[in-house]
């Protein structure tokens, strides 16, 4: 398990769940053993002098990620472990290091949720920013993360059925529907007039959005543009 934040029963917890799990298993299972993964040494509980016995046997592991050593010296899935730990502003440099090592040591499909899973870590990592923020920082691209994959891949699907133009139109009106509520009826006749190109730009850029304020004001910036 993977214990971020302090509890101060979480050993009472954890042994008394295991216990009962495994008596309720015991045809099923010969032993039993716990790991737990702290950020560091900090925020384990305080008290486990009652626990003596269990934590200093070979049942229970306990993994402190600080203690781990340099980031670039571990294998990618702990390293993604680790980055969460670290300040912002180390985050970033490691976090692309990150990345390009996994382009050239993961297989693809390996490689793509090495992409997902840093990408999501950072955002948590940075409140503030919008997820295309964060993957501009990275250095990657819409196009390499998950969300854009799946759209694209419901866009191409409707598109088969229905035309590319078509298919583009109605995709990006559903995930506006989703994104920002129902659209106004003139709101939606000016997506609907829009050429193929400004639709795929639409597509990408509603994932930012949060509100109408945020279409509208996109929609706004085409006629500054035009």
């Amino acid at each position: 398990m993977v214990q971020f934040q302090q509890d101060k029963r979480l050993y009472e917890r954890v042994f008394a769940e295991s216990s009962l799990y495994f008596y309720r298993n015991r045809d099923r299972f010969s032993d039993w053993q716990a790991v737990i993964i702290y950020p560091s040494r900090n925020i384990e509980q305080s008290d486990i002098y009652p626990h003596r016995n269990q934590l200093n046997g070979d049942q229970v592991h306990r993994i402190y990620l600080n203690e781990l050593g340099d980031i670039r010296s571990l294998p990618v899935w702990v390293a993604l472990m680790v980055l969460t730990t670290l300040e912002e502003n180390r985050a970033t440099e490691e976090a692309r290091y990150l990345l390009a090592r996994s382009q050239q040591e993961a297989p693809q499909l390996e490689n793509r949720a090495i992409i997902d899973l840093l990408t999501t870590i950072m955002v948590y990592k940075f409140e503030g920013k919008s997820q295309r923020e964060v993957e501009e920082m990275l250095g990657i691209t819409l196009k390499e993360t998950r969300v854009y994959r799946e759209i694209l891949a419901e866009g191409e699907q409707r598109g088969r059925e229905e035309g590319r133009e078509e298919g583009e139109k109605s995709l990006v009106l559903r995930q506006l529907n989703r994104r920002v509520g129902e659209l106004p009826q003139e709101v939606r006749l000016r997506i609907e007039s829009l050429p193929l190109e400004q639709l795929e730009n639409l597509g990408e850029a509603l994932l930012d959005f949060t509100s109408m304020a945020d279409l509208d004001a996109w929609l706004s910036g085409l006629g500054d543009n035009s």
